[in-house]
């Protein structure tokens, strides 16, 4: 016997080498091992005879060994065992490279389990490497589903299948159940126990499929309930409720008018504020959508309540370009700004830093600065993070340590379609901007091969000419990454010397230092270069009214969502702006993924298309690892059970005892999974 989380070296087989290997694949104890599922099966469970072998497809049969296996070596490393086997249908010949140890043990008219496929030249048919077992043995991997693990070096999926088998024989009789009793009985799931072995071991294509099913099931509600205690926590929080939430000063200082989307997430933001309980709130809208502004009221009322704000930006230009707006639009309304960035100069940021432990600040506008030990805030009442995704949740975590549970408002321009908001975000209310302020330009965007790149470089010349400014994307920093793919470096440089020699060619990518990238930025949007030639650094970056024309290199390289934020640096002035992807692939795949862009300049409708055809680990792309770490579950295929999951676990969670024996295996599996650790159960 073995407890769930003994170290795998218990298991007969498992020295510290073994060990070792497994730990690559994450397996360190026996729980890590049963929980490692099969990424795919192979169904061996319907038998054929020797005469229905194919090529089509690998097969089992049955056959008895008809001549006595020979092994022949080649060359150094190379050895070939060959012999006959036949059924009452016909005979075949078996070849098996470098496995001379089935010299010994094939043995001539003895009856064994075969699974591999025919394959044939002019010199006659044979089934090559075949899997084999006595025909007296227990099916391991002939006769049964097979489950198909994912391997590292040195672990092969039959190690891995007889590992799982043993270490679900050794462990107690009973696991934690995580579900608890009502939900088990409303949705009809299998035990957890059975669950475990049909994923492993599945006695047929409808046992795996309910297996899976219900740990699918258990995964989605292991983490809406975890979102459902986050809220409930939150909610018991106390704060004083702010009293003055008159925005009429706020709302005449402006130079326009909200739309109603802004508006409604204004609304939203001031009911929060008046609940007494901290708010926790996403702001989300397409770019240029006016997420600032919104912060802007949120920050004006906090203001107005005698608190502090910080307001932390990605970028220095970003948290630049906030202060540079706010604060003109603040001071007629007696709100103090103040900006604290790495670059400025040590005197500056302690005379900074100063004013806001002192009060003197209302509005402290950074980016990491913030979140140091030596920022500290007299009365830090709303958090304010720009671009949510490109901080983690423990910076977001160290900026609110700050104050006495202060509100939280993040903001995001990439468009997240609702269901997988409900997952990245479900722990925060939401407030879509779904609607552009008047006037800002729809971005003409065009799908064109290598052949239109004169034409190309002239219409770069046009907007150029007509004194506008023109981005270039491309995929790759350098020439070393992959060879097909444009690189920003040696593009710029064929830019400037060949094709634009009279224009001024900068270039901006991520290996670039902080202050240089800075210095570029800052230049462009100063207008002291034409074109700006970078990598997708600029994804998320100033806002370059003038800058008209947008060119995506190796389009195909790019997610649609990734295309639609890149384009959204243009049209951001009074001038027609347009998006060139340029592309010589011609997949329909991503041919149906880039026309998708050309359509449409709404965000959400292209992000819904992501991930229809991408799935949600491409459609975040590096910022994936917002994901939750599930399992078995996959966000793609099973968002009908994740509704199902959503729909129990907020029946359930409101009226459950969390104090009760019953709740503390969930509770584990909770802490566990917002910990991205696996705890034990026990």
């Amino acid at each position: 016997m073995a407890n769930l989380f003994d170290p795998v070296t218990v298991l007969r087989g498992v020295g510290t080498m073994r060990a070792e290997q497994l730990k690559k694949l994450g397996i360190e104890t026996v729980y890590d091992l049963i929980s490692y599922f099969p990424r795919s099966y192979d169904d061996r469970t319907r038998l054929v005879t020797v005469s229905e072998l194919s090529e089509a497809g690998a097969a089992c049969f049955r056959a008895t060994v008809m001549s006595t296996p020979v092994t022949s070596y080649i060359r150094k490393g190379l050895n070939v065992t060959k012999c006959m086997a036949a059924d009452y249908t016909a005979q075949v010949k078996l070849v098996f490279f470098n496995q001379p140890h089935l010299a010994g043990s094939l043995r001539y008219g003895e009856s064994y389990y075969f699974y591999g496929s025919l394959s044939g030249d002019y010199t006659g048919y044979q089934v090559t490497n075949p899997v084999v077992e006595s025909a007296a043995s227990a099916s391991v991997m002939t006769r049964r589903i097979v489950p198909v693990y994912s391997l590292t070096a040195g672990v092969s999926n039959n190690l891995l299948v007889k590992l799982v088998a043993q270490a679900l024989d050794a462990c107690p009789e009973t696991m934690p159940e995580v579900l608890p009793p009502e939900v088990r009985a409303a949705y009809h799931w299998m035990d957890v126990r059975q669950a475990y072995r049909a994923i492993h071991n599945p006695a047929s294509m409808q046992e795996l499929k309910a297996a899976r099913e219900r740990l699918i099931f258990e995964e989605f509600f292991i983490f809406t309930a975890g979102l459902l205690l986050t809220r409930a926590r939150r909610a018991a929080e106390q704060r004083t409720a702010y009293q003055n939430t008159d925005l009429t000063e706020f709302y005449a200082a402006l130079p326009f008018q909200l739309t109603n989307a802004q508006q409604r997430a204004i609304d939203d933001i001031i009911r929060d504020f008046q609940k007494g309980i901290p708010m926790n709130r996403l702001l989300q809208g397409d770019v240029g959508s006016g997420k600032t502004m919104v912060a802007a009221a949120a920050a004006y009322c906090a203001v107005k309540n005698h608190v502090q704000v910080a307001l932390m930006a990605p970028t220095e230009i970003l948290a630049e370009q906030h202060f540079a707006g706010l604060s003109k639009l603040f001071a007629p309304l007696g709100i103090r700004c103040g900006l604290l960035t790495g670059s400025m100069k040590p005197s500056e940021q302690k005379k900074i830093r100063a004013a806001t432990a002192e009060g003197e600040l209302d509005l402290l506008i950074g980016t990491h600065s913030l979140i140091s030990e030596t920022t500290q805030f007299r009365r830090l009442g709303l958090v304010i993070a720009d671009e949510q995704h490109r901080f983690g949740v423990e910076q977001r975590a160290a900026l609110a340590s700050k104050g006495d549970a202060p509100h939280l408002l993040v903001l995001s321009a990439t468009p997240i379609p609702r269901t997988l908001s409900l997952i990245l975000y479900g722990d925060l209310d939401l407030s879509v901007i779904n609607e552009l302020p008047p006037g800002r330009q729809k971005v003409d965007t065009f799908l064109v091969n290598e052949s239109m790149r004169t034409r190309i470089n002239a219409f770069i010349r046009k907007h150029v000419a007509n004194g506008n400014q023109v981005y270039i994307v491309c995929p790759a920093v350098d020439e070393s990454e992959i060879e097909t793919l444009k690189s920003a470096e040696q593009w710029a440089q064929a830019l400037q010397q060949r094709v634009f020699p009279d224009l001024r060619v900068a270039l901006l990518h991520g290996k670039m230092k902080g202050a240089e990238k800075e210095r570029i930025m800052a230049g462009f949007q100063a207008g002291q270069y034409d074109i700006l030639v970078a990598t997708t650094v600029i994804e998320v970056g100033v806002d370059v009214p003038n800058a008209t024309l947008m060119v995506i290199e190796n389009a195909d390289r790019f997610g649609l969502s990734q295309l639609h934020q890149l384009r959204g640096r243009v049209g951001r002035g009074k001038d027609k702006s347009y998006c060139v992807l340029i592309s010589n692939k011609r997949d329909p795949d991503s041919q149906t993924r880039m026309r998708a862009l050309c359509q449409t300049n709404d965000g959400f409708q292209i992000a819904e298309a992501d991930l229809k055809l991408r799935g949600p680990g491409d459609f975040f792309g590096s910022r994936q690892s917002g994901l939750p770490a599930f399992k078995v579950a996959n966000l793609e295929m099973d968002l009908d059970i994740l509704r199902r999951a959503q729909q129990a676990a907020q029946e359930f969670i409101p009226h459950a005892r969390l104090d009760s024996e019953q709740m503390q295996p969930l509770l584990q599996r909770i802490r566990a999974l917002f910990d991205k650790r696996e705890n034990q159960f026990n």
